[in-house]
């Protein structure tokens, strides 16, 4: 399977660069190849991606074999997962068979069927050959008998780099040492201020920068240094001559970029965010690979010309021969007794129903166990809106799966209705908090702000608070300068160990009280004042984005927030906005444990600027025109859900009416027992929790506050389902905090605008968060970031396993692993449940090109639920 199509250009000529490719299509083979990576955002702001996100256009099953081919990267479950959730009853056989016959009833082989599905049933069973029949000498001496099976229908994809092949000196492949010194440059050009002293000119760009320098490289010898001299200033002709003295074919230009670049997937992953960034960085992805390209040539310069390395395809027929020893019960006598064409089926049977197929079958029976079980649990009753005037309070939660069973604990303790909304609430805003020069995006990844938000304060106040920031700022800085400084850092110990000693002694032996008390000293000295936002439009040319909103701004984000959330009529006294954050210490991955889709920003932020809007009289005065009545006792309150605790922060209370005081005291009163239900329930799934214990709030708060600690929490881990609909179809149900919940009426949206909003945004993200923890747990050692514990921290923007490593790109082992031996996430691709009549969503697949690729191509699933209750898988 070819991952996407080469342009070429008959009619090019030869040029100085000695490539016969016009500029724009070369450029087009540049962007066609970096489709095999993703972006990668820095670790401090931390977003699930979707490692296959650019090749969504293929089937996940030709992606399966295309990364098992080029790679041997295998992304589907293990034979050891596969049979722990069998163990466990997570797989119904039933739906194995099912699987199965669906992928009969696509082959065609002239063997008997009772003989085909013999063979395939016991091969199905996931037991490995016998070792004893695969050294057999009889059956190597009838394989050797046996003519080379055709095998031409494989594709093998991406080109490895010619430097694959090639052993230095030192028998070490000249690849590895390419990658060894692509990864220096990376991380000196990369750097986020970690490095005391930065790479000079990179703010000519990457290829240039390097340029200069690589004549300076102790690490390269002086002819390989002189091999580079002479190359072009420009990164996209160096390129090109470099891959011209590699003799590399234009047929196979594409592939070979597309090799370099899934070489170490997590620098080019960086350099493809950075290129997104700016216009001033757009090329980064050209200088990345005209570096290795040009690094690689530097290298094999030596070894040139050599003989290109054909991909060998050869087939073990002693292996297939085995598996109808062992799983078809075939004898020696009987293969020998078959005519060559006989075999040859026979082979090819063997040879295609392999290793892969047969795990793909177990994980869509695993899959199709899950569907099964969830639409039996959920509720098909017609929703009852009559009881809606009894409700005291509404609360709004991010759809974080993590919500779910905090929200399901809350309903059990009055009368109280919670509902799903992705938790940025629909506002497209970069915050800047008080005191701070720069703003970061409070939103999905995929989008881009359109207004700024800043806090504000009364000047004396603002004033005495900067001051208070700047001596803390001031002594970090000098701590940084003085490490970094060759002289001051031998002065360092002496000045700095008596504190730091103490703080690491106690930290370690008390760190239930030791983390609090050093969170509320510095909380004292930096406290913040009262601060309000800036919500009012503000015109200022010096502002990259408009401040504040125009009052049609205001109504518009209200009103689609509201209708997002299914709330446009029968108010309860208090509405509570909650976004949610996390809490750890001494954790890299902590942005990992806010929101999947916000580059690390929790919601809190969001939720005050929406609650704050909805109070406003005249935004409500607007929409009560629009057909939004809401009545004058409603208070809209802020709150943010804290995961890794289960509690919830009010961080904006206006003033409150009498019935909706009540409403918060009665929340107040309820909310630790609620916080008590959930940690228990939450904390019993983790493997370092001791059951013993009676006290589950105390033993989350010291989770969250050990520095030893490497799982604070389990973040999204075990998520499978994204169901969009009213609460009422899963209210009472407990879906063991594996679903993404977000409401949605299809009654009060006659034009499908709202579902297809809703895929567009909540959709794409939850299947990116999805992936990311299912690309983790399959194949950890090139999706993952290994063990949290051996982790380096580096440049600023990432993790490294040593100091020689790719970086890393996905969740640590602790993210998704009970322990070595058992993984905790259930790598299934997640399942999209929309109640809503057929034609909702024959519409979006319709409508929704992309959505409909995904759905076809299996890298999600679906399925619905009518107003009459019916199931449907589509």
């Amino acid at each position: 399977m070819s991952v996407t199509s080469v342009l070429k250009n008959e009619n090019a000529t030869k040029e100085d660069t000695n490539i016969g490719f016009q500029n724009s299509d070369f450029d087009v083979i540049i962007e066609s190849a970096r489709q095999v990576i993703a972006p990668l955002w820095p670790i401090s702001t931390f977003a699930a991606r979707n490692p296959w996100m650019g090749l969504e256009k293929q089937s996940f099953d030709q992606v399966a074999g295309w990364l098992k081919h080029t790679r041997d990267v295998d992304i589907y479950p293990s034979v050891s997962m596969l049979l722990s959730a069998k163990r466990k009853g997570e797989i119904d056989e039933s739906f194995v068979k099912e699987s199965l016959q669906r992928w009969l009833d696509s082959q065609s082989f002239n063997i008997s069927q009772d003989k085909v599905e013999h063979f395939c049933h016991s091969a199905l069973k996931l037991d490995s050959l016998p070792s004893n029949l695969l050294s057999s000498h009889e059956l190597e001496k009838l394989a050797e008998e046996f003519s080379e099976l055709n095998t031409n229908n494989i594709d093998h994809g991406s080109m490895q780099p010619i430097s694959s092949h090639i052993k230095g000196q030192d028998s070490e492949r000249l690849l590895d040492i390419l990658d060894y010194h692509i990864i220096k440059w990376c991380k000196l050009y990369l750097d986020d201020s970690q490095a005391g002293w930065k790479m000079p000119n990179r703010e000519d760009g990457f290829y240039r920068a390097w340029k200069r320098l690589t004549q300076y490289d102790s690490a390269l010898s002086k002819k390989q240094r002189d091999s580079l001299k002479d190359f072009p200033q420009d990164a996209k002709s160096a390129l090109k001559k470099a891959l011209y003295a590699l003799e590399i074919p234009e047929s196979q230009l594409q592939s070979y970029l597309e090799g370099h670049l899934l070489s170490l997937p997590g620098w080019a992953g960086m350099m493809l965010w950075r290129s997104q960034q700016s216009n001033h960085e757009q090329k980064l992805i050209t200088e990345y690979l005209a570096v290795r390209v040009s690094m690689e040539y530097a290298l094999m310069k030596p070894y040139l010309p050599i003989s290109k390395p054909i991909p060998e395809n050869k087939v073990s027929i002693a292996h297939l021969l085995a598996s109808w020893v062992h799983w078809g019960g075939l004898s020696i006598d009987e293969w020998s007794n078959m005519s060559v064409s006989e075999q040859n089926e026979y082979l090819t049977l063997a040879y295609q129903f392999d290793d892969m197929v047969r795990r793909k079958i177990w994980l869509e029976a695993w899959e199709l166990t899950y569907t099964n079980r969830l639409s039996q649990k959920i509720n098909f009753k017609q929703p009852q809106t009559n009881d809606k005037k009894s409700t005291l309070a509404q609360l709004a939660f991010c759809i974080d799966v993590r919500s779910e069973p905090f929200r399901r604990q809350l309903e059990k303790e009055g009368p109280f209705e919670t509902i799903g909304i992705a938790g940025f609430f629909g506002l497209p805003i970069a915050t800047c908090e008080l005191g701070n020069n720069h703003s970061h995006s409070s939103l999905p990844v995929i989008l881009k702000p359109q207004n700024k938000i800043k806090e504000l304060a009364e000047e004396n106040a603002f004033n005495s608070y900067q001051q208070r920031k700047k001596i803390v700022n001031s002594l970090s800085n000098t701590f940084k300068n003085m490490k970094q400084n060759v002289l001051s850092s031998l002065l360092l110990p002496e000045l700095s160990g008596p504190w730091l000693t103490l703080q690491m002694v106690a930290r370690s032996f008390t760190p239930r009280s030791a983390d609090p008390f050093i969170h509320k000293l510095r909380e004292s000295w930096l406290r913040k004042p009262n601060t309000k936002l800036s919500l009012d439009h503000v015109h200022n040319t010096e502002e990259e984005l408009p401040v504040g909103f125009s009052k049609e701004e205001k109504v518009k984000y209200v009103n689609q927030a509201l209708k997002l959330m299914g709330l446009t009529a029968n108010f309860a006294p208090l509405v509570v906005i909650c976004g949610h954050g996390s809490q750890s210490t001494n954790n890299p991955y902590a942005s990992a444990l806010e929101c999947g889709a916000c580059g690390g920003a929790a919601g809190g932020f969001n939720a005050k600027v929406l609650a704050t809007l909805c109070n406003l009289p005249e935004v409500r005065e607007e929409l009560s025109s629009e057909g939004i009545e809401i009545h004058e006792d409603t208070v809209f309150v802020a709150a943010e859900h804290k995961t890794t605790v289960d509690e919830l922060e009010w961080i904006y209370v206006p003033e409150l009416s009498e019935a909706a005081q009540e409403a918060f005291d009665r929340i107040q009163a309820i909310m630790p027992k609620v916080s008590e239900n959930a940690n228990a329930e939450r904390l019993s799934q983790l493997p370092n929790f001791k059951r013993k214990l009676n006290k589950p709030t105390a033993e989350a708060h010291r989770f969250a506050t050990d520095w030893s600690e490497v799982r604070p929490e389990w973040g999204l881990a075990r998520n499978a389902a994204f169901i969009i609909g009213q609460r009422e179809l899963t209210k009472e149900c407990d879906l063991e905090g594996r679903a993404f919940l977000h409401n949605y009426d299809w009654k009060q949206d006659e034009n499908g605008d709202l579902l297809a909003n809703i895929m567009a945004g909540p959709g794409t993200v939850s299947q990116w968060i999805n992936l990311q923890y299912y690309a983790s747990t399959v194949a950890p050692h090139y999706y993952g970031s290994g063990n949290k514990a051996t982790q380096t921290v580096t440049s600023g923007i990432g993790v490294m396993q040593g100091n020689g490593s790719d970086l890393l790109a996905g969740l640590p082992w602790q993210s998704v692993m009970k322990s070595d031996d058992e993984a905790y996430h259930t790598p299934l691709r997640l399942l999209i449940v929309i109640q809503a009549p057929n034609e909702y969503v024959e519409r979006l697949l319709k409508e929704d090109s992309a959505f409909r690729e995904k759905v076809q191509n299996g890298w999600v699933r679906l399925a619905n639920v009518d107003p009459e209750g019916r199931w449907k898988n589509w």
